[in-house]
């Protein structure tokens, strides 16, 4: 039923936006951190989204070729992977912290606190956005089981 594949959709946007929320998380975490065990400051970590329309399409092709024409694919967003934000890291002088370069700057993380917050404001946004679609289609679903015991 479409109630569902629209549970389904917002359910990945839900998972997706949930490991968004989790990746500002750890990156708020280590703004601070100037040794990592790969050496060097805490990299920012940014989630790649991608959709699942593709995948949905080839799927429906496939039903179709197959002689069932069912409405359910898979479809929404996905995220396939975690990348490293390029940006360099920032430079501060401090001659006296222990990793401190030759000229007595410390490379510290390329995380901006500001700009975090406005990506956990906007992911948790969407994510209670793609909540709110959940909630209305189990609504919509209740309303027809109460019509059908009627």
């Amino acid at each position: 039923m479409r109630v569902f594949r629209s549970i389904d959709i917002a359910g990945s946007g839900l998972t997706a936006n949930r490991l968004w929320m989790d990746t500002i998380s750890g990156n708020l975490a280590n703004v601070n951190t100037t040794r990592t065990p790969n050496g060097g400051p805490y990299v920012r970590r940014v989630p790649v989204f991608q959709e699942r329309l593709m995948e949905a399409m080839g799927a429906q092709e496939d039903r179709i070729k197959k002689g069932w024409f069912g409405l359910y694919s898979a479809s929404g967003v996905r995220v396939p992977e975690i990348t490293e934000d390029p940006t360099p890291p920032r430079m501060a002088y401090q001659p006296d912290h222990p990793d401190a370069n030759g000229e007595g700057y410390v490379a510290y993380p390329n995380v901006n606190v500001v700009r975090e917050m406005a990506d956990m404001m906007v992911a948790s946004r969407a994510y209670e956005a793609n909540l709110s679609v959940v909630e209305t289609g189990k609504a919509i679903w209740n309303s027809g089981l109460d019509l059908m015991r009627s």
